[in-house]
């Protein structure tokens, strides 16, 4: 259950080629994503293709929090075979952070937007669930915050995408560091 997908190890490397030459991403920071263990990628969340942003970032297996209306339909295989955890959004889903907990306790690497849909808002960023920090708290992995600004443009420089220095969550005011985290992407995307 807690292996990486071979279809992931697949289609990562194509969909990165694509991507970086489509839309011509600058990453930094990779350094600051841990070779091994567990972590939690944090990022802020404007596009669909900001998925493709943290996959081009790093050569980890990413098991992203999604929508679990995206596997139903006709592709809902492929987030299913990409390792995706769904995620119930209009009822209390008691599944997908622990399961997203054994997955960080045996060393994978958690991708979720924090403001848990995308930000169609004037607002640099929507208020945070509380999902990132509880779950590195509950896993005792640190959380990578990863902030995306920029514009998709085929062709043309595209978005930017920072990886920082991993943060511990140590307190159990997951709340106050709840707002931490926010206040940090808030800051960067001034």
């Amino acid at each position: 259950m807690y292996k990486d997908p071979l279809f992931y190890k697949f289609i990562r490397p194509l969909a990165k080629g694509l991507f970086i030459l489509l839309y011509r991403p600058t990453i930094k920071g990779k350094e600051n994503i841990p070779k091994e263990g567990g972590v939690v990628l944090a990022c802020n969340h404007k596009h669909n293709f900001d998925c493709g942003m943290l996959l081009s970032g790093t050569k980890r297996c990413i098991h992203f929090l999604a929508k679990e209306e995206l596997f139903k339909g006709l592709f809902g295989w492929f987030f299913k075979f990409m390792g995706f955890i769904p995620v119930k959004r209009k009822t209390k889903d008691g599944k997908a952070l622990p399961m997203a907990v054994e997955y960080l306790k045996n060393d994978k690497v958690i991708g979720i937007f924090p403001e848990g849909t995308f930000n169609k808002s004037e607002d640099p960023i929507l208020p945070f669930k509380i999902g990132a920090v509880k779950m590195a708290y509950d896993s005792k992995c640190p959380i990578v915050p990863c902030i995306i600004k920029g514009e998709y443009k085929m062709f043309h420089k595209g978005p930017t995408i920072e990886f920082y220095e991993p943060i511990k969550i140590k307190n159990k005011d997951l709340d106050k560091d709840n707002q931490m985290l926010m206040d940090f992407f808030s800051d960067k995307l001034k």
